[in-house]
């Protein structure tokens, strides 16, 4: 981090119905005190400002620099703060890693989410690490690639494991808090979009059968 030495805070944005009790989003939170979820409110009937406004206030909220960790439909409120807020690069949310996003755009999406569309399609302001799987229920991979290109984030696919949540069996999910690890290690060192991906891509860059683990 350029602009403070210490550990970022850590924010978990869940999607349409929350994170449930054995969600990773909700362990990391219970293993780690720097991981805090962003209460939104309203999770079995999301309205898109009212989302946007409450993950505004907690990220105000937290001691800076923020990581936002956000699943599915919780990645879209991301992109809708992102493109709503103003915020200059890197600062003060440094980095986000956006995990199986949401496909709001599809023509038979449900009620719950068509509210957050169309997506979004602005570069977001801080670098971010887009996850998806190959056989995600909620987005195929085309579309997770083109909101990733979109959104100017690093696309890394973890292979086939559903909507990567408690029931793909991922229990704290140890592949994404690497993941995670290396989204805050290179946070503060891009300047833009471009070089944020960049910088990603470089430290990603292993063999198919590889994963990252953490140090």
């Amino acid at each position: 981090m350029t602009q403070a030495a210490s550990m970022p805070t850590i924010l978990t944005v869940p999607g349409l119905g929350s994170s449930g009790p054995t969600h990773w989003q909700t362990l990391w939170e219970r293993q780690r005190a720097e991981v805090v979820r962003a209460e939104l409110g309203m999770w079995d009937t999301p309205h898109r400002n009212s989302w946007v406004t409450k993950l505004d206030q907690a990220i105000r909220g937290a001691q800076a620099p923020v990581v936002l960790v956000a699943h599915s439909l919780g990645c879209q409120a991301v992109a809708w703060w992102a493109a709503l807020s103003g915020q200059p690069y890197g600062w003060p949310v440094a980095g986000a890693l956006l995990v199986a996003p949401a496909d709001v755009d599809r023509a038979d999406a449900p009620p719950e989410l068509t509210g957050f569309a169309p997506a979004p399609t602005v570069s977001l302001p801080f670098p971010s690490l887009l996850v998806t799987s190959t056989d995600d229920p909620w987005i195929s991979e085309g579309r997770a690639r083109a909101l990733a290109n979109q959104w100017g984030s690093h696309l890394f696919s973890v292979g086939a494991l559903g909507h990567i949540n408690a029931a793909s069996g991922v229990g704290d999910w140890s592949e994404g808090q690497a993941l995670l690890a290396e989204l805050i290690d290179m946070a503060g060192l891009a300047h833009n979009p471009t070089q944020g991906r960049a910088l990603l891509a470089a430290r990603l860059s292993v063999s198919a059968e590889q994963r990252p683990t953490l140090s």
